[in-house]
């Protein structure tokens, strides 16, 4: 191996690799730790310090788990989106999202466009489970106009829920993707508050 990697190195360097590969974006220290099963994040954070030394990694300052790979530096692009807390992928919940801090993505690994308004929501529920976006997961949204059979981020009767838009036959609803669940007819309202774009996975 070039840069005179140990066993270790070696195993996490495949981690962050496969990860990013697998998310779109690099795990936390804590999720490093909790993989190989380290005493504490500060032995994760010397593994990257190790790996940064050997410039096999390089860490970017000031952004949550920005590691990149020096040959991926001319295509990497950081951004940082919002995450407004939970959205119901279950039956809709009323309730006012406020900003609970920022994702730090790759736009090029998730095809999501700085130009756009973008946020991210954290999945609670199981409706959405066929289309597989589960509990747990965080969802990237755009601020745009839905295109028939997008999933977005509503606001139905005053309640927001995570749904497949609807429209035919002159009709627009809302759909699960888990039959255990019914469709969701507008009564009075419908805003499309954000166009799904990209899933993270829940760290396992």
């Amino acid at each position: 191996m070039a840069h005179n990697l140990t066993t270790r190195q070696i195993e996490i360097l495949d981690y962050l690799r496969k990860s990013q590969r697998d998310t779109g974006i690099m795990p936390s220290t804590r999720e490093i730790q909790h993989y190989f099963g380290f005493a504490s994040q500060t032995a994760a954070m010397s593994h990257l310090r190790a790996l940064e030394k050997k410039s096999v990694i390089q860490r970017l300052p000031g952004k949550a788990r920005a590691v990149v790979f020096p040959e991926d530096l001319d295509r990497a692009e950081i951004c940082d989106i919002p995450i407004y807390g939970h959205i119901a992928a279950g039956f809709a919940e009323g309730q006012e999202q406020e900003q609970e801090g920022c994702l730090s993505i790759d736009v090029a690994s998730l095809g999501v466009s700085r130009k756009r308004d973008t946020f991210a929501l954290k999945i609670r529920g199981d409706s959405m489970i066929d289309a597989h976006i589960c509990d747990g997961d965080t969802v990237v949204l755009e601020r745009r106009e839905p295109r028939n059979h997008d999933v977005v981020a509503a606001l139905i009767d005053g309640e927001t829920t995570l749904k497949r838009y609807i429209r035919e036959k002159g009709k627009t609803y809302l759909q699960a993707e888990n039959p255990r669940f019914p469709d969701l007819i507008p009564v009075e309202e419908l805003i499309i508050q954000g166009v799904m774009v990209a899933l993270i996975r829940k760290a396992l």
